[in-house]
């Protein structure tokens, strides 16, 4: 069993994997940033360790000083939350050599679902359907533009270590492929240390859909359902639903059937998502994230499982706490991701928040590590909370999630609560008639 966890982790996550880890009764260590000695995670757990300055480089992604404190706090686990090292094979690695459990999936599979083509060749023979493409890394403009030929435009270019829509690029004629490849190439590069890029037709007006998996690393695995995401902003998403307002009962157990089965044949450990686009009744392959999501809560919600017991559970050897037949769905929820933005022009806005009065009421829940007083710091994500409302139906649970979004104040800062209270009073959103290019469609609209 695993008595101490490291938290190598900061702001809503930290505190989200905090709280699970106290109604285990397992011991807790919260590492920090100096820019973040008072955060909310570090004044709530049993120890607290600084790992370095603000930069992320020099803290929160610093491998040596995260296992430093392991060392000297006797931890012999570490939850990574999400982001930083979440999906860092060389840390899983690192930590299983000094003898600390990595709370995720093997090293080996971080790498496979890690590079987006081996992902999707991967997933090809697991059974899981993928969106037509290249075989694999598409490396001259002689090939660039055959294989746009076979595929049929528009198509998608996209980074083989990417992430965030980074390296991700349309081309909708072949006069303006080669460019978008060069560019993408060279986007890659810059943000990843990797110019490697892949190409997939690039569809109209598909959904985003995610299914959650679990797996016990001996062959067991199961789904929770699927997630709506389609509500992004530059590939970021905003807005996330369970169930998703586009898939029927049996699309939905069909879909995630197929990703149960194959976890189960890739012997996969722990919590993961894979994501699909879907349209016209198909849905296709993107990736796989081998971690836990940010939006997780709206699966905790109409499922009644906690998914950080259950990653805990697993990572200790216990194997799954519940088999597919005893996974039910009940009700529907969303969540709002709360950014310390400009609601209008997404700018970053950090500062000390003056006021903060967090919903409460049935079906409302808060994951925030943000308080009265607390300086939100400009080195990090801007996410400052998420709201998650669950209700019976979706048009209750919309309505609560109104409700909730006029009672939520912070001040001091400016944040994305005035465009969320704008959606839920959307028709197009009432009626769950949305898809990736809504929300940019939107803003551009109301901003113009």
């Amino acid at each position: 069993m695993i008595s101490k966890i490291l938290i190598a982790n900061r702001g809503e996550i930290a505190l989200r994997v905090l709280r699970a880890c106290k109604e285990l009764g397992i011991a807790t260590v919260a590492v920090h940033s100096t820019a973040d000695g008072d955060a909310m995670h570090v004044r709530l757990a049993d120890e607290s360790v600084c790992i370095g300055p603000p930069p992320s480089r020099d803290s929160y992604l610093n491998i040596h000083q995260i296992v430093a404190a392991c060392e000297i706090t006797g931890a012999d686990a570490v939850h990574p939350g999400y982001g930083f090292l979440s999906e860092n094979a060389k840390f899983a690695d690192i930590l299983e050599a000094h003898g600390v459990t990595f709370i995720g999936p093997t090293a080996e599979h971080i790498r496979i679902m890690g590079d987006k083509i081996t992902a999707k060749t991967t997933a090809q023979q697991l059974g899981i359907p993928v969106v037509p493409g290249s075989d694999g890394e598409v490396k001259t403009e002689a090939e660039a533009l055959k294989t746009a030929r076979e595929i049929g435009y528009p198509v998608l270019i996209k980074a083989t270590a990417g992430g965030g829509g980074r390296g991700m690029k349309v081309a909708r004629t072949e006069e303006d492929l080669i460019e978008a490849w060069s560019t993408a190439r060279t986007e890659a590069a810059a943000a990843f240390g990797n110019e490697s890029v892949y190409m997939e037709k690039y569809l109209g007006k598909p959904r985003h859909i995610e299914i959650q998996v679990f797996g016990d690393g001996e062959g067991n695995a199961i789904h929770l359902g699927e997630r709506d995401c389609s509500l992004q902003r530059r590939h970021q998403k905003v807005w996330e639903e369970a169930n998703s307002p586009a898939l029927n009962v049996e699309q939905r157990m069909k879909i995630g059937k197929i990703c149960a089965d194959a976890m189960m044949k890739l012997k996969y450990r722990g919590a993961g998502t894979i994501e699909f686009l879907y349209e016209n009744g198909e849905f296709y392959f993107i990736e796989m994230n081998t971690r836990l999501q940010v939006e997780h809560p709206v699966t905790e919600a109409i499922t009644g499982i906690d998914l950080v017991h259950e990653q805990i559970r697993v990572a200790s050897g216990g194997g799954l706490s519940v088999t597919q037949d005893e996974v039910h769905f009940h009700g529907h929820a969303i969540e709002c991701r709360i950014n310390a933005e400009d609601p209008r022009t997404f700018v970053p806005s950090p500062g000390t928040i003056t006021h903060f009065h967090a919903p409460g009421g049935l079906g409302v829940r808060i994951d925030s590590g943000a308080y009265q007083g607390y300086k939100i710091p400009p080195y990090y994500d801007s996410l400052i909370g998420k709201l998650i409302v669950h209700g019976r139906t979706r048009v209750e649970c919309m309505m609560r999630l109104r409700r909730a979004l006029d009672e939520f104040v912070v001040d001091g800062i400016k944040t994305t609560l005035p465009l969320f209270q704008d959606l839920v009073s959307n028709q197009d959103i009432a009626n769950g008639d949305y898809d990736i290019h809504w929300l940019e469609n939107y803003l551009a609209k109301t901003s113009a």
